[in-house]
């Protein structure tokens, strides 16, 4: 055990923060793991994102993530959602999740392929952070119908991805995955084939605006009500 472990703060109110360190250690997920050592400012953006949907979503009964990798920041809408249920398409991420559940911030957690098939639960809100630029233009339809298929009548979804525009500046590991980035309008157009009210918001960095998306390094785009009739 560090020194620092075996004394006392010096102000008493941070007493909390060797014990939790002492009695409950909490480690980084595989994928917020290496964001921390390559891009340590990446991980406040991937927060933000994060913080937007648990604001959009707050008070909802029944939320679904759609590729939460090691579901290091599903927290922040744990805070505020009564139920969440995280996804990934990668088995290794699940049972990374797995170990590093904390039983006091709980949420189910599953194998799924969304382009293969909805989870008919009728979730309240469903989301999908950095993930439908990875999904090929082949799928895409399937991928968002099977998202809307897996609300509610009222159900709201949310798609969060790094714009077109900013792949210029993206890194060679980001290009090797982006495989379908698309422009402000062509994202708010693959949502409306799906929803009957679509909402495009642009941001950078940790701010969302209302902004030229065009500019924007990242798009999040919501969706309210799927229609009946899916294109």
């Amino acid at each position: 055990m560090s020194i620092a472990m075996e004394q006392n703060t010096r102000e008493p109110q941070y007493e909390r923060c060797v014990a939790l360190a002492r009695e409950r250690p909490t480690s980084l997920g595989l994928m917020s793991n290496q964001i921390w050592h390559d891009d340590p400012k990446r991980l406040a953006f991937v927060l933000s994102r994060y913080k937007f949907v648990a604001k959009m979503f707050s008070g909802m009964n029944h939320v679904l993530e759609v590729g939460c990798a090691d579901a290091f920041a599903s927290r922040v809408v744990v805070q505020e959602v009564k139920a969440l249920t995280v996804t990934d398409f990668d088995p290794v991420f699940i049972a990374d999740v797995n170990n590093h559940v904390d039983p006091d911030w709980k949420f189910e957690y599953l194998t799924h392929d969304m382009v293969n098939r909805p989870l008919e639960r009728g979730f309240d809100g469903a989301y999908a952070l950095d993930v439908v630029e990875h999904i090929s233009e082949v799928d895409e339809n399937r991928f968002v119908g099977n998202m809307a298929k897996s609300l509610n009548s009222h159900g709201v979804c949310i798609l969060g991805s790094p714009s077109l525009e900013s792949q210029v500046y993206a890194s060679e590991g980001s290009k090797a995955g982006h495989v379908n980035c698309k422009t402000g309008k062509d994202l708010k157009g693959l949502l409306d084939r799906f929803f009957h009210n679509v909402f495009i918001f642009s941001m950078n960095d940790e701010v969302v605006h209302t902004g030229f998306n065009r500019m924007a390094h990242y798009l999040l785009v919501v969706g309210c009500a799927p229609r009946e009739e899916m294109a």
